[in-house]
C-alpha cells in the first residue's frame, strides 16, 4: 500500500513483508505505534 498509515487506520490487522515473506504481523493499532515500523515504513519516529 502506498499510504500505510491510512491503510492501517482502516484495518484491524496488518502485516509487514520483506522480500515477499511476512516478517511481522500484529493489530493495526500496535503496528501504528511500533517505533521500528514507524521509522522504516511510516516515515516518522
Amino acid at each position: 500500500e502506498q499510504n500505510a498509515s491510512m491503510a492501517l487506520s482502516l484495518a484491524d490487522r496488518g502485516y509487514v513483508l520483506q522480500t515477499g515473506k511476512i516478517v511481522l504481523s500484529d493489530t493495526a493499532k500496535n503496528l501504528l505505534t511500533n517505533d521500528l515500523v514507524r521509522q522504516a515504513y511510516l516515515g516518522g519516529a
